[in-house]
């Protein structure tokens, strides 16, 4: 496979092993270089054994300069790539204020920032994604409470239909703590747990979610931390389960959740296509990208 050995200082000569080049190929989609410590962190696993044997084969050119290491011609994405996480910040800023807010509510488990903004890649008009896990049996009351509770405070969210999404929160992923599981396995839904910043983690619900998806590692095996099966166990055995807990837990099962699960799906199910709305889970991105990126790296 040939590489780039530029004379000029500023480059550098550079070895780059297979499951890393597939990984810069696969960044390369979202504009994205990475750095040394990102190259070993995103080198893909055995899940992307036929994404190694096809595109490890393909005569790509790999430069660095500076920091960053990047396909032959796109020296413009590291530009592109400062000036996005420069309004990445900016936007992380606004989710931490909404989490903190919404870290009161005493049945919302984990609030973490997903997609391009947990990269720091978010473009200057995008929204701010955000995923919510809340307590058991209590993902509809929860979700209403959240909604009345960003309007009365004042912070943007986005609505159905709006056009205008820059800086406006948009909370797409909501899972109750008994459904965290997630079915559909690929690359790049792989990588988009992998990216995503919990930014309220009560009871180590992300480490928990990690771990109930823990095929991810098949496919980015570097890029977070597992936590091991005896660390769930000791876990779940900690909290089984604060009396006052498992009441409130009850009462709202028993009362308003239904009635919320009714109220919201009845103002939003002649909206629905391809979203995911269920007892346990509401999955509001219709688009399915897995299958765009899959034809972008030509499987």
């Amino acid at each position: 496979m040939p590489y780039l050995y530029p004379k000029d200082d500023k480059y550098r000569s550079l070895e780059v092993k297979n499951n890393e080049n597939v990984s810069l190929i696969y960044h390369n989609i979202f504009d994205y270089p990475l750095t040394f410590a990102e190259l070993i962190k995103w080198a893909v696993g055995s899940g992307a054994k036929d994404l190694i044997n096809t595109l490890s084969k393909k005569d790509i050119l790999i430069k660095k300069n500076g920091d960053f290491y990047f396909l032959q011609g796109r020296d413009g994405l590291i530009y592109k790539r400062l000036l996005r996480e420069k309004i990445s910040d900016k936007k992380l800023a606004v989710a931490k204020k909404a989490a903190f807010y919404l870290s009161k509510i005493p049945t919302i488990k984990m609030v973490a920032v997903t997609g391009a903004l947990a990269m720091r890649n978010a473009g200057e008009d995008a929204d701010i994604d955000l995923m919510i896990v809340t307590q058991k049996n209590t993902l509809w009351t929860t979700r209403l409470f959240t909604l009345l509770l960003l309007d009365i405070l004042g912070l943007p969210r986005r609505k159905y239909g709006e056009k205008n999404q820059k800086d406006k929160l948009c909370l797409n992923i909501w899972l109750d703590e008994k459904d965290i599981y997630w079915r559909k396995r690929n690359i790049f839904i792989a990588h988009e747990i992998c990216q995503i910043i919990p930014l309220v983690n009560k009871d180590k619900t992300y480490q928990k979610f990690i771990y109930k998806n823990r095929w991810i590692y098949d496919f980015w095996p570097n890029s977070v931390k597992l936590l091991g099966e005896k660390d769930i166990k000791i876990l779940e055995r900690s909290r089984k389960y604060k009396f006052i807990s498992e009441c409130f837990n009850l009462l709202v099962l028993l009362t308003l959740e239904p009635l919320s699960f009714w109220l919201q799906y009845q103002f939003m199910k002649r909206k629905i296509t391809k979203e995911k709305v269920s007892k346990t889970r509401a999955l509001f991105h219709p688009y399915d990208w897995s299958k765009a990126i899959h034809a972008r790296l030509q499987i």
